[in-house]
């Protein structure tokens, strides 16, 4: 890999790790999903240090440069992260729903409740 790659992944998946304390910090981002990203940037910092095992993925996923490498294993990232999401999309919806469902129930009762008292 070219030098000046090598310190651009460098820094970036330092400041990935460093972003992501300071964000867990703050509580702007919880736990649950720190860890997905503190293991991207531990794994990037570790393609970037030890290139015999950036080799080695290079040419288990058939890529033909180092770097091209790094970009799938990003992008494959990104699309787990998206998957992820989507499913803690799904299931809060499913509870949004079940929420409100009850919600108009608890309604109609309270309403059913306060005409009997009117009379």
């Amino acid at each position: 890999m070219v030098p000046q790659n090598i310190i651009l992944s460098i820094i970036i998946s330092i400041f990935l790790i460093l972003i992501v304390f300071e964000l867990v910090r703050r509580q702007k981002l919880n736990e649950e999903y720190s860890w997905l990203w503190m293991l991207s940037g531990w794994i990037i910092l570790l393609l970037t240090i030890y290139p015999p095992f950036l080799k080695f993925v290079t040419w288990i996923i058939g890529a033909v440069v180092p770097a091209s490498a790094l970009i799938f294993c990003g992008v494959m990232f990104l699309l787990l992260i998206c998957l992820h999401f989507s499913v803690k999309i799904s299931t809060i919806t499913n509870r949004m729903k079940k929420i409100a469902q009850e919600y108009a129930i608890m309604e109609a009762k309270i309403e059913e409740i306060s005409k009997q008292m009117e009379k």
